[in-house]
């Protein structure tokens, strides 16, 4: 199995997975027709230069059903990835009707207007493993069988996004694909812990002040980590080769701590670093271990993770020194 596409529609292009995602595609295959639903002009920044001119943007709220239909009708995608969540775990404890309103909505507006339509695309549910949220040991690796139990506002979004899905497959007949990605080492996304460790070295580097602290929140999580080019590419995969109907856990088989990946980060700092706990990063319930099993991914799909954890590290760190420089 190798499907071809000719139109692909990313929602949430301008956010941090969309926009590499778009670069991915953008790079691989010039002849598709990247589309992308975004909402912020200014975040339109957030994709390189020399991959913006192969795509076609679309400003739109995906709360508003009748424009989405009328989208779809046109352009006709037979390639749909739905990236676009407000994807802020700490945030979801602090405005958990914004954020679950948020994510359930646009996505049963996107399947509505897809079934509307006289279009039948392949469409990536992009999940979570945060959906499994807290998870005893003896269930580890966990599996795409492991039952349900978020552990924050925003994975019980998600948790709506997946199930509404399968009913979408099951009842509707849609052509549907669930994602779990489990961590992944994303540079552009600053609220993500080791994103804003990078970032605050980088940062701190720059200043080279010793009075300055790194924040930190829970330092105890267990956790796999894939790099972000190894997870575009399997994001690219799934829609080439997985299997329609399927839900797949994908994530590295490289196990660290949260503790372990800031250590291994100001180990690469060119100036020495202390840490401190800040009490605003630490959730009311908090996920501790996040160890897939993504045999069926691996079989599916011969997928396999290239990019060891201390090259994506030193990317990362590199990354966020690049950024903040041209701020300065």
């Amino acid at each position: 199995m190798n499907r071809k596409f000719k139109k692909c529609l990313i929602t949430g292009i301008t956010g941090s997975g969309g926009s590499y995602l778009a670069e991915y595609i953008s790079n691989l295959e010039n002849k598709i027709k990247l589309y992308g639903f975004y909402r912020n002009n200014k975040k339109i920044k957030m994709i390189n230069r020399a991959e913006r001119k192969n795509i076609k943007f679309i400003k739109i709220n995906l709360m508003n059903y009748e424009k989405l239909k009328l989208i779809i009708n046109k352009i006709k995608p037979d390639l749909i990835y739905h990236l676009a969540s407000n994807a802020d775990v700490r945030k979801s404890f602090d405005e958990p009707m914004r954020i679950i309103d948020n994510n359930y909505k646009i996505t049963i507006n996107l399947l509505e207007a897809i079934r509307s339509s006289k279009i039948n695309p392949l469409i990536i549910m992009c999940s979570t493993s945060e959906v499994y949220g807290l998870v005893n040991k003896r269930d580890i690796p966990i599996k795409e069988s492991q039952n349900f139990n978020p552990a924050s506002p925003y994975a019980l979004s998600k948790l709506y996004q997946d199930l509404l899905s399968q009913i979408y497959f099951k009842i509707y007949k849609q052509k549907i694909i669930i994602t779990r990605m489990f961590s992944y080492i994303n540079p552009k996304r600053t609220n993500l812990f080791q994103t804003s460790f990078a970032d605050q070295i980088s940062k701190l580097e720059m200043k080279n002040n010793k009075k300055n602290y790194l924040y930190h929140g829970n330092l105890n999580s267990i956790r796999t980590f894939v790099d972000i080019d190894d997870a575009m590419r399997a994001y690219w995969l799934v829609a080439k080769k997985g299997k329609i109907g399927e839900i797949y856990n994908i994530g590295g088989n490289t196990v660290v701590t949260v503790g372990g990946i800031l250590k291994d980060l100001i180990s690469r700092s060119k100036i020495n670093i202390k840490t401190k706990i800040d009490k605003s990063l630490i959730r009311p319930i908090d996920v501790t271990l996040q160890i897939p099993n993504a045999k069926k991914f691996f079989k599916d799909t011969k997928w396999k993770p290239k990019m060891k954890l201390k090259e994506s590290l030193d990317d990362l760190l590199n990354y966020r020194r690049k950024i903040n420089y041209k701020k300065k």
